[in-house]
């Protein structure tokens, strides 16, 4: 990340660049190889969460430890993704990218040949932290490589990945683990990540590095970022699963995280090469961005979470299916990318997030008359509209976060962009599991106190029940009320559902009143600059 507003040695400015400059092929070649490499590392976190009950099973492991190939993969990730733009500073973006797709390939590779959970945990850590090196990398490019005249091409491009690849996960992972077995979730990017390291190798050149800067590194702002966001992200993971400060390791993470978290800050503002470079914050539209990008980091991954939850829990579906039940969303985003593209260089990039938001709204909105009944026929509407919004916010969002920065502070504004969007859906979703636990709770009690011998309703379906058991050779009286308990919790368990989707119906409305605080975007943000739109 940049230490200066001075451009970055071998950089190239983007308002340099005339407006209709032709795409430069070996520029396209590397980019959609970058994009590739940032597909399969986005992909890999909900491609491996639809089946870990697989990998569990193959791997003899308890219910309390098959989390952590999870968890280890996102604490490692979320510490790489802002360090990013320091390396691809120091030793650039040619170095980092293909060192990243490598080291992905290969701890890819070691994951499908883990024989026990430890072995995994480690590996899929090393996973993490490695591959998340290519996801800032691609924003970064983004905005540097091409003129601004490019970015209703580019812009979509790149929302279209990182929006679709945990969206598709679950159908992807539930298909391979059905048809191969759970192996293939990593052996899938062996042959993708060697031709995006080859492609990284030879045509990535857009910057030099500058080795000089690592004598002046920050190793203790390293350690304390890591102390600070590892333990941060384990807190949210395992807080709810964990009883949240009733557990003394959430505790020890909570204050290891805010201790970290002063020594970090207090270094970023201090030292001459920080390691990360905060100041790009100090732009509005940055700062605004970066806001929305958590919130949609909230959407994103809290919807693909709650879902598959719903559709498991209550409808019994296996990952297959939950998979063809979800690939709706991924098809909304597929079809409506090229649109936002569009969009973007005739309208106001402001009225396009609120026609997102608007659309995301509707969705969870829809979804809080929720059921016990629906499956793919009710949730077909509620998920277009959920891949519309998210295209229709994504493309403005990164062109205004980003499309105002200096080039030379893009490439370290990407990580920290990027990772806005990582703990939105780490808040997210510590959120939506506490809040399902806690209302589950709270229905439940209120339904068991109208389930009372006063109610004919009630009685008359205990003493149905009973008689359906009792012809059919079975203890009745107490299957009956076995019954009615699981039919209450049910019950129980679809009210949490329809309460988070409240939740996230009013936090969309209420960020459709924040686009109000966003400036303006200026023509060249939105690429109408010159001849090439």
């Amino acid at each position: 990340m940049a230490g200066s507003a001075t451009t970055t040695a071998g950089s190239v400015p983007a308002a340099s660049m005339p407006a209709d400059e032709p795409m430069d092929r070996r520029k396209l070649i590397a980019f959609f190889a970058m994009v590739l490499g940032m597909f399969m590392s986005i992909l890999d976190i909900q491609i491996v969460s639809a089946s870990l009950s697989e990998i569990q099973a193959g791997l003899s492991a308890g219910s309390d430890e098959i989390g952590w190939v999870q968890t280890s993969y996102l604490i490692a990730e979320v510490i790489m993704i802002p360090l990013s733009g320091t390396l691809a500073r120091i030793i650039s973006t040619r170095y980092l990218f293909a060192a990243s797709a490598a080291g992905f390939t290969v701890a890819s590779a070691l994951c499908a040949t883990a024989t026990n959970i430890d072995q995994m945990i480690v590996y899929r850590a090393i996973q993490g932290f490695i591959g998340g090196g290519m996801i800032p990398s691609v924003f970064a490019a983004a905005f540097t490589i091409f003129p601004p005249s490019k970015r209703a091409i580019v812009s979509p491009i790149i929302g279209l990945i990182a929006t679709l690849a945990p969206t598709i996960g679950p159908t992807v992972g539930g298909y391979l683990s059905h048809a191969f077995s759970w192996h293939w979730l990593f052996l899938v990017n062996i042959v993708p990540g060697i031709i995006v390291t080859i492609v990284a190798w030879n045509f990535i050149d857009f910057d030099k590095p500058e080795l000089s800067l690592l004598k002046k590194f920050d190793w203790w702002g390293l350690f304390s970022m890591g102390v600070f966001l590892g333990a941060l992200e384990y807190v949210l993971e395992e807080g709810n699963s964990n009883d949240w400060f009733n557990d003394h390791l959430i505790v020890i993470g909570a204050i290891a995280s805010a201790v970290g978290a002063m020594v970090f800050f207090y270094r970023a503002f201090t030292v001459e090469f920080p390691v990360v470079d905060l100041t790009a914050f100090a732009n509005r539209n940055f700062a605004l961005g970066s806001i929305f990008s958590f919130v949609m980091g909230i959407g994103l991954y809290g919807l693909t979470y709650i879902y598959p939850v719903y559709l498991s829990r209550v409808r019994d579906y296996d990952s297959l299916m939950i998979g063809e039940t979800m690939f709706v969303s991924g098809l909304a985003m597929f079809f409506t990318a090229p649109i936002a593209g569009k969009l973007s260089t005739i309208m106001d990039l402001r009225a396009m997030m609120v026609l997102g938001f608007v659309s995301f709204g509707a969705g969870t909105y829809i979804m809080t008359g929720i059921t016990v009944d629906w499956d793919f026929y009710e949730l077909f509407i509620p998920q277009i509209l959920r891949g519309f919004g998210l295209m229709m916010c994504m493309v403005p969002i990164n062109n205004i976060a980003l499309g105002t920065l200096p080039p030379a502070r893009i490439r370290g504004a990407s990580g920290l962009f990027n990772l806005t969007r990582n703990l939105g859906g780490a808040v997210g979703l510590a959120i939506i599991s506490t809040v399902l636990s806690n209302r589950q709770d709270v229905h439940y009690e209120r339904l068991r106190e109208h389930l009372d011998w006063g109610n004919p309703t009630a009685v008359d379906q205990l003493n149905s029940m009973t008689s359906n058991l009792n012809a059919a050779g079975l203890d009745g009286a107490t299957g009956a009320i076995r019954q009615m308990v699981n039919l209450v919790t049910q019950q129980a368990v679809v009210m949490s559902f329809s309460d988070v989707f409240l939740i996230l119906t009013v936090l969309f409305g209420l960020m459709v009143l924040g686009v109000a605080m966003i400036e303006k975007p200026s023509p060249q943000i939105t690429g109408r600059s010159g001849g090439g739109h």
